[in-house]
């Protein structure tokens, strides 16, 4: 039995559909520049999401030594304070190498201590510009005083069972989403694109929209 047609119909019909229902999204659509598979993104083996069913997850995978996530923070985060509500945000730490692990340790311990809208940024910073040995745990500690954490309390926090677990579980979700190289954004656990995959790092983000699109048009 041949599905393709029957499920493109499907597809042209439920679009069709929410054009005509949803005006804001016929606008979108009209807008919107077309992405392209293997080239502005890729398909992924699907992963599992961590949102109810009416929203949309977003995943972004980086590095605090990678200058190409330092450049898009900016951009990324002026992107998140304008989202749309049905889009929720996620940051996992990649860790493609051993030496990735202790910048993963340094962003877990800022989550777990509730600290990373305050200074995640500010670690971009310190080790881009200021040169912060963001691998050696004592200059960790002496960075977390002068950003207003106490040496115990990161060092307690550092140094846990949970962030260690955090880890480790990073290393397994790089590999789990086909992370080969960071700054990679995953939309609905399925379509992953990277700063390999467009020309500027500007260009990420409407090839973000673009999946966010594709996504609400398939549900």
């Amino acid at each position: 039995m041949r599905r393709g047609p029957a499920i493109l119909c499907a597809f042209v019909f439920a679009l069709h559909t929410l054009l005509l229902v949803h005006p804001a999204f016929a606008q979108q659509a009209a807008s919107q520049k077309p992405i392209r598979a293997e080239i502005d993104y890729r398909v992924i083996s699907k992963q599992p999401v961590q949102v109810p069913a009416t929203q949309i997850e977003v995943i972004e995978f980086f590095w605090y030594g990678c200058p190409y996530c330092n450049s898009l923070q900016p951009l990324f985060e002026r992107w998140i304070s304008r989202k749309p509500a049905d889009v929720t945000v996620r940051r996992i730490p990649a860790v493609l190498r051993e030496n990735w692990a202790p910048h993963a340790r340094v962003y877990y311990t800022l989550e777990a201590l509730g600290e990373v809208e305050r200074l995640h940024q500010r670690a971009y910073f310190s080790y881009h510009v200021e040169e912060l040995a963001m691998s050696r745990p004592e200059a960790m500690s002496e960075w977390a005083v002068r950003n207003g954490i106490t040496s115990d309390r990161w060092n307690e926090t550092y140094n846990s069972m949970t962030v260690q677990r955090k880890v480790e579980e990073a290393v397994q979700l790089t590999r789990a989403y086909s992370v080969t190289g960071t700054p990679s954004l995953v939309v609905d656990g399925r379509y992953l694109t990277s700063g390999s995959m467009s020309e500027t790092l500007d260009g990420l983000i409407p090839i973000l929209d673009g999946l966010l699109f594709r996504v609400r048009a398939t549900r």
